[in-house]
């Protein structure tokens, strides 16, 4: 399937959300053919009765303290909240504005938000974000309707760029969700994790509160470098400088190694945290990723009779070819 078309620097939030509307949403309507609940679901919950343990009863649901006065095994039994907040924390720092083709990974979360924020809030659900830049800068309350995502995405599109800002501190953005957002809900963490160790702790309590999902961005440069000869790299955190030559072929092949033990310590920690990950390249189709982790969501669930628990089944969905 072909990718939408890119969005120019001067398109609009309503430009932006219009585009994506008619050249995503409508695919994903036919496709998700309105069970949209098997990509996000409603988490809160309210006690409603006790009863007795049955088999194949959730034995996390077990009421400890009415089963030791009872002698007798009984379950908390709730009513679900069928609507669900979202929260967004979104790594804005400088080295998401790279881009080795059409989209930077910037232009990629912008994207992502949009969708899924405008896929939650037509039906009825909040979605809520924190800001992250040179530091955790800005926070907008969970609220619903269209007006609140034209809202979220005129913030993304004029905020400043924090270039030379510093390292990526990602654990000051999870440490600053943990405390804002107090009820249950679906977090959606969206960086390329190209950070400062210590966000591993941080990012699995998070997930031990909340159904949290890793949106990891990256370019498909980041993993192997083509022979383009002598060019100049600079890191847009730090505003260091370097000339490499790609032309030797032994440089290459150290890079592509780093490269993939990067990757592979980056899937450990994520699993290690407990959290799905979706995967999404500047080179991905927004649609097909979307349908991935829809169809994974399905699958998981049906598997396990009812919606999977946060943290218990840790995917990457990468991008097939």
């Amino acid at each position: 399937m072909p990718k939408p078309p890119l969005a120019s620097q001067t398109e609009s939030a309503d430009q932006l959300l219009r585009r994506l509307e008619w050249t995503v949403l409508r695919r994903l309507d036919g496709l998700l053919q309105g069970d949209y609940r098997t990509l996000l679901r409603g988490t809160g919950m309210d006690l409603a009765d006790l009863r007795e343990y049955q088999y194949h009863d959730d034995v996390r649901h077990i009421d400890w303290n009415v089963t030791a006065r009872l002698q007798q095994p009984h379950v908390r039994v709730f009513t679900e909240d069928r609507e669900m907040s979202a929260w967004f924390l979104l790594d804005l720092s400088p080295s998401m504005d790279f881009g080795s083709s059409e989209s930077a990974k910037r232009q990629v979360l912008t994207d992502f938000v949009a969708v899924l924020a405008r896929l939650l809030t037509r039906h009825g659900n909040r979605v809520g974000a924190v800001l992250y830049g040179a530091g955790v800068d800005a926070a907008l309350p969970a609220r619903s309707g269209r007006h609140h995502v034209l809202s979220l995405l005129h913030t993304l599109q004029s905020r400043p760029q924090a270039d030379g800002a510093g390292p990526t501190r990602l654990h000051e953005l999870l440490e600053s969700a943990a405390k804002l957002v107090r009820r249950r809900s679906t977090v959606f963490v969206v960086s390329d994790f190209i950070t400062e160790a210590g966000w591993e702790k941080p990012l699995g309590q998070l997930a031990q509160r909340h159904e949290v999902v890793a949106v990891r961005l990256l370019d498909p440069l980041e993993l192997e470098l083509p022979d383009l000869g002598l060019i100049p790299i600079r890191d847009a955190e730090t505003g260091e400088q370097l000339l490499v030559d790609t032309h030797d072929a032994g440089f290459r092949k150290r890079f592509a190694r780093i490269a993939a033990q990067r990757e592979a310590d980056l899937r450990q920690s994520l699993s290690s945290a407990g959290v799905d990950t979706l995967e999404l390249s500047t080179e991905d189709d927004l649609v097909s990723a979307i349908m991935r982790f829809a169809n994974f969501r399905k699958q998981r669930s049906r598997s396990s009779g009812g919606p999977a628990a946060a943290g218990r089944l840790p995917v990457h969905l990468t991008r097939t070819a």
